[in-house]
């Protein structure tokens, strides 16, 4: 338990900035997820709709990823090993 008042304070915030962090990663999560199952519909009955579902939902991710990176909820590095995985599999849905 904190002692004084700004290790209180600090010990307030970081729980603050833990739950935030954990529901954006929690979102990033979801709409990898989203994505990924959007892909392998569309793989299975390729139609322009569930194309453009495809590229609505990776555009989604990418936006959350890249938020997330920029408020520092995500590495940057680990961000781009997300981006990449999205993409790698955008790459095999239109090869």
């Amino acid at each position: 338990m904190a002692n004084t008042k700004s290790a209180l304070k600090r010990a307030q915030i970081a729980e603050r900035n833990r739950l935030r962090n954990k529901a954006y990663k929690s979102a990033v999560r979801t709409l990898m997820k989203k994505y990924f199952s959007s892909v392998e519909a569309c793989a299975a009955n390729p139609t322009t709709e569930l194309k453009q579902e495809v590229e609505a939902r990776m555009s989604e991710a990418y936006s959350k990823i890249d938020k997330a990176v920029k408020t520092g909820v995500l590495h940057p590095n680990n961000g781009a090993r997300k981006k990449s995985r999205l993409a790698h599999k955008h790459k095999t849905l239109t090869a």
